[in-house]
């Protein structure tokens, strides 16, 4: 549900979702036009305001139905100053020594073990 919610959210601010959102006044803008005129049909409504808009007595109203109207929608951007780098101070840098660290040490290793673990076992007796 959670991520329902998020993604409604993020379409709703940065797409033309929010317009859907109008669908109610235009059905309410319609009834209105329809108790004038009972005769009028869902397209000739539909025609008279999104085809050859007029200003009429009810341009405000006109302005709020939904896709009339389109404004600006939510975009981020992020970009890095190209100025911007790192500064790096060589005085609190100290060499270090270096240690030489062998690969094999010989004193580590058992003599003789490496080769008598290839030989069978002795019988004790």
């Amino acid at each position: 549900m959670i991520s329902i919610l998020l993604l409604s959210l993020y379409l709703v601010s940065t797409t033309e979702l929010y317009q859907l959102l109008k669908i109610p006044t235009l059905v309410e803008h319609y009834w209105e036009h329809k108790n004038m005129n009972p005769d009028m049909p869902v397209i000739a409504f539909l025609r008279a305001h999104y085809d050859h808009p007029a200003k009429d007595g009810d341009f405000g109203k006109d302005q709020k139905l939904p896709f009339i109207i389109h404004s600006t929608t939510l975009s981020l951007v992020f970009t890095i100053n190209p100025g911007f780098y790192f500064e790096t101070k060589t005085e609190n840098f100290r060499s270090l020594k270096s240690h030489k660290i062998p690969s094999k040490d010989e004193d580590f290793c058992y003599k003789g073990f490496a080769g008598s673990v290839w030989e069978p076992p002795k019988s004790f007796s």
